[in-house]
């Protein structure tokens, strides 16, 4: 084609559609109307895509910041993950250990809270133990944020909260609502089928970023499985008497409200169901499966010396069958859609219009660590191990969280 060649018409040459055959050569009749109304439209948004932005990148930036934990008074040291596997150092899979050491002889117990960032009675009850509490007898080490990673990102497509918020006795205190996985700007992609390295026993690919899946873990294997093994470290290297991995689980899931014990933890943790059931607090006790490989109670108990058990409460924020999310769903503990499964009978724990709040599940969790290590130093009386000012369950069910905060 000629780009010489003369416009057959006015539109080929450019002049704008619709405009008057007799418009004055030189003339602009000026942009339609629904171009200008376009034209304003994408300020518009281009408006509100820069304060959503504007909104959302200090959330994003603050997710990455650790939590400010306050040193209670029993805290002797407060060390970091990566001393016991340099592998993680300057990762986010790095964290804090806390430890309460009482100078006197005796055991010592470790504290997991955090697996899951989205199980926050775990780290709470891990928090409310470091901020409170001291070791009377033996030490107790406290790690409120096992996967830190996970506390970096929320599940998606979940609507899950990114906060929760306290009034606590020290001001006001806000908390970081997690994922049950690693970030996957941590560890990416997920394999189509996830192989666990020790068992070849095979899962879904996503559980590759399940902290709870990765024990004893590899120090040349994956993010997550990193992680593990530098806990499984720290356990051989301190010679971890007790391991009490805090969980929570939907309503709806049978093992629920129950301490989970490996088979030689089995006389500590019936032990400690009976010590809570003087107390009134209604637990059930199950065995760890020997054929549900990589969770702390399974892994640990076989990989270290160390009495594995796990505690699970519930948690209506992780069920499949509730309404709403958000940050009051999550501290309350309530919700319609399962007061009416539990009137059909499909959960696994009484449920009413208490719900089950934070503050229960909290205080279920720190009694079941008292009743633990009270079973424990009864069966290994020359290797005992307590704590003193970790709030009782009738102390927070009364009070609530905040003034332990």
């Amino acid at each position: 084609m000629d780009s010489r060649r003369a416009p057959a018409s006015r539109h080929d040459a450019g002049q704008p559609a619709g405009t008057p055959a007799d418009a004055p050569t030189g003339t602009s009749a000026g942009p339609p109307r629904a171009a200008r109304a376009n034209a304003v439209l994408s300020v518009a948004v281009l408006g509100l895509s820069l304060a959503a932005v504007a909104a959302v990148v200090p959330q994003h930036l603050a997710a990455g910041r650790d939590e400010a934990i306050r040193k209670g008074p029993g805290v002797t040291a407060v060390r970091r993950l990566s001393e016991w596997f340099p592998g993680i150092r300057g990762t986010s899979g790095d964290t804090d250990v806390y430890v309460l050491d009482s100078g006197r002889p005796g055991a010592t117990a470790l504290v997991l809270g955090g697996t899951h960032g989205n199980e926050p009675a775990g780290y709470l009850t891990a928090i409310v133990l470091v901020e409170n509490a001291a070791a009377a007898e033996g030490s107790v080490i406290v790690i409120p944020h096992a996967n830190r990673s996970s506390m970096t990102h929320t599940d998606y497509q979940e609507a899950s909260p990114r906060l929760l918020e306290f009034q606590g006795a020290s001001g006001r205190r806000t908390f970081r609502f997690g994922s049950r996985a690693t970030n996957p700007t941590d560890q990416w992609p997920d394999p189509d089928i996830y192989v666990h390295a020790s068992s070849g026993q095979q899962l879904s690919g996503a559980e590759t970023r399940n902290l709870n899946r990765a024990y004893p873990g590899r120090p040349d294997g994956t993010f997550t499985e990193r992680i593990a093994f530098a806990i499984t470290s720290l356990v051989r290297a301190e010679r971890v008497d007790l391991v009490i991995d805090l969980h929570e689980a939907s309503p709806e899931y049978p093992v629920v409200n129950a301490i989970v014990a490996h088979e030689r933890a089995m006389k500590v943790a019936s032990g400690a169901v009976l010590n809570l059931e003087f107390d009134d607090i209604t637990i059930g006790l199950e065995p760890s499966p020997k054929n549900l490989r990589g969770l702390s109670h399974r892994e640990l108990g076989d990989a270290t010396g160390a009495l594995a058990l796990l505690c699970e409460t519930s948690n209506v924020s992780q069920g499949r069958l509730r309404g709403a999310t958000g940050a009051r769903q999550v501290i309350e503990g309530t919700d319609d859609k399962y007061l009416r499964a539990a009137r059909l009978g499909r959960l696994a724990v009484p449920f009413d219009e208490r719900g089950w709040p934070l503050k229960q599940r909290v205080g279920r969790h720190a009694a079941s660590v008292g009743a633990i290590l009270a079973s424990y130093t009864s069966a290994n009386p020359g290797r005992p191990v307590s704590l003193r000012g970790l709030p009782s369950y009738a102390d927070l069910m009364a009070r609530g969280l905040e003034p332990f905060l």
